[in-house]
């Protein structure tokens, strides 16, 4: 299949925390052929990263099929993540440039695996700054950080 078979998607992701560590939630949005779905979740504990890390990945690993993507998120952490320092991470055998553990190295090499049959451009945007795709996923999690605290009180 040549890349102008694949199908292009459009996916926006954002995570979020209360506390950090925290209750977290992520929210995403897939794009594709006139469509759209919205993906979301929480965590019990975790960071802001995490939840930041889980919105692309659970995106990611909804596609059934090898496509062209397009990934936006006012995450610099993801965005210079996968296209500065995931190389040097694997050639260090995962020791940042101050020669220590990768944090999340769990969800970095699951977004990995999730990026590898698929083209992806990683675009960075300044969150909370009125774009409509990514305030959408923002307010997903943040729906989701207040149904685990809801659930956490039972």
């Amino acid at each position: 299949m040549t890349d102008k078979e694949k199908t292009f998607v459009e996916i926006y992701a954002d995570g979020a925390c209360s506390g950090n560590p925290g209750v977290g939630g992520f929210g995403a949005i897939l794009r594709a052929d006139g469509k759209e779905k919205e993906i979301s979740g929480c965590e019990d504990m975790t960071t802001n990263n995490r939840m930041e890390l889980m919105g692309v990945i659970t995106a990611l690993e909804a596609l059934k099929k090898p496509c062209r993507v397009k990934i936006t998120t006012d995450s610099n952490y993801i965005v210079k993540g996968m296209n500065e320092w995931i190389k040097g991470w694997i050639k260090n055998n995962w020791k940042n440039s101050q020669k220590k553990d990768v944090l999340n190295r769990d969800l970095w090499e699951r977004l990995l695996k999730a990026s590898k049959p698929h083209d992806i451009k990683w675009l960075w945007i300044k969150g909370h700054n009125g774009h409509v795709e990514n305030e959408r996923c923002d307010e997903l999690a943040r729906k989701e950080i207040k149904k685990c605290k809801k659930r956490m009180q039972k």
